[in-house]
C-alpha cells in the first residue's frame, strides 16, 4: 500500500454489501465466466469494487548493480523516489457501467456527467461515489439483483479520466461481492500503455441465468469506442468533472 492511501480514508457505504466471503474466484483467460445463479448469488445487492495502486516495478527494478560498481558510496544512500509527479501519482481511474434493461432502455452509470443511477428504481444500478485518489476503498457500484428479471445485460468498464494513458503504471483490480458465496476477482494485469479504457466484465441474463464473463479488453478510446465494440448504440458527447 502506498503511503498516500492513508491520507484519504474510505467513506462509509450506505448499502448492505452482504456477509464477507471466506474465499474467492479468479476469472482468467482459462476460466473466463461464472454463473451467479448456479452459485446461489443472484439475489440481493451485488457490490462491484474498483481498487488500484501505483506500480513500483519501474522504481524497484531500476538497474543498480552497474551504478554501485562505479559509485560504491551509493550503497548507503536510498534511491530518490518522485512521489508527487504527474506521471507517478495523479492517475484517476473511474469505474462505469453500461446497462440495457429488459424493456430496451439503455444508459450509462459513471462519475463523469454525474450519472450515479438508482438502486431501487430503473436501472437498479448505483455508483456510490467518485474516488480520485486511489484510496483503499476505491470506487463501488451496486446492482440490485432482486430486479434481475428487469436487467438484460451490464458492461462494467474502467477508464482514465485525465486522458493520460497510464494503465501500465497501476495495479488495478475489480472485485465482485455477491450477497452470497465467494467474491469474484478480475485483475487488469495486461500491459496496455497506450490504452485509455478497459472493458472489464459483462453480466448477462440469458433465460433467467445471470452469468459474469471476464473481458479485460483494453481500447485506445473512451466510452464511445466501448459502446461501438459491444453494440450499445448510445450518443456520446464530451463531459467534464467538477473541480471540487
Amino acid at each position: 500500500m502506498a503511503f498516500w492511501d492513508n491520507l484519504f480514508p474510505g467513506r462509509t457505504e450506505e448499502f448492505d454489501s452482504g456477509s464477507p466471503a471466506s474465499n474467492s474466484i479468479d476469472l482468467t483467460r482459462r476460466r473466463p465466466s461464472v454463473s451467479l445463479t448456479k452459485q446461489g448469488a443472484a439475489t440481493g445487492n451485488l457490490r462491484v469494487n474498483l481498487s488500484w495502486r501505483m506500480r513500483t516495478s519501474d522504481i524497484e527494478a531500476r538497474p543498480r548493480q552497474s551504478s554501485l560498481l562505479r559509485h560504491p558510496s551509493k550503497l548507503f544512500k536510498p534511491d530518490v523516489v518522485q512521489a508527487h509527479t504527474q506521471g507517478v501519482v495523479n492517475v484517476d481511474l473511474d469505474l462505469g457501467c453500461l446497462y440495457e434493461l429488459a424493456d430496451g432502455s439503455k444508459g450509462v452509470i459513471q462519475p463523469l456527467g454525474g450519472f450515479f443511477g438508482d438502486l431501487n428504481d430503473p436501472p437498479y444500478v448505483k455508483l456510490s461515489g467518485d474516488d480520485r485518489f486511489g484510496a483503499p476503498s476505491g470506487e463501488t457500484i451496486f446492482v440490485n439483483l432482486d430486479h434481475r428479471d428487469e436487467i438484460k445485460r451490464l458492461l462494467f468498464f474502467v477508464y482514465i479520466y485525465d486522458q493520460t494513458p497510464a494503465f501500465d503504471r497501476t495495479h488495478a483490480k475489480v472485485t465482485l461481492y455477491p450477497s452470497n458465496g465467494p467474491r469474484i476477482e478480475i485483475e487488469l494485469d495486461e500491459r496496455a500503455p497506450q490504452a485509455r479504457s478497459c472493458a472489464v466484465f459483462t453480466v448477462e441474463n440469458v433465460k433467467g441465468e445471470l452469468t459474469v464473463r471476464r473481458e479485460v479488453r483494453f481500447v485506445y478510446g473512451f466510452q464511445a469506442e466501448l459502446d461501438r465494440l459491444y453494440g450499445w448504440g448510445l450518443q456520446w458527447g464530451r463531459g467534464y468533472k467538477s473541480k471540487t
